[in-house]
């Protein structure tokens, strides 16, 4: 099991998530994602316009879905 947290994941908080696998974790911070969406939260909603503005170029995506996968992948598993 690794830790990531909402900022670390290109969100607003600090609110953490735990995860066997990158795709486990990304799927956690989309639903707290959707949630924040939900209750309009600011910071969230910025930070999901960045996200929306860098999907815009699939190349750039594509390298930051990377590096945060490389991210999780060097993260030491919590006992």
């Amino acid at each position: 099991m690794k830790r990531m947290t909402c900022r670390q994941l290109g969100g607003a908080c600090d609110q953490e998530f735990f995860a066997d696998t990158f795709k486990e974790m990304a799927s956690l911070s989309q639903a707290h994602g959707k949630e924040m969406f939900q209750q309009q939260d600011t910071a969230h909603l910025q930070a999901m316009q960045a996200m929306q503005e860098m999907m815009q170029t699939p190349d750039a995506f594509k390298k930051w879905y990377q590096a945060k996968e490389e991210e999780f992948n060097a993260l030491e598993a919590i006992p």
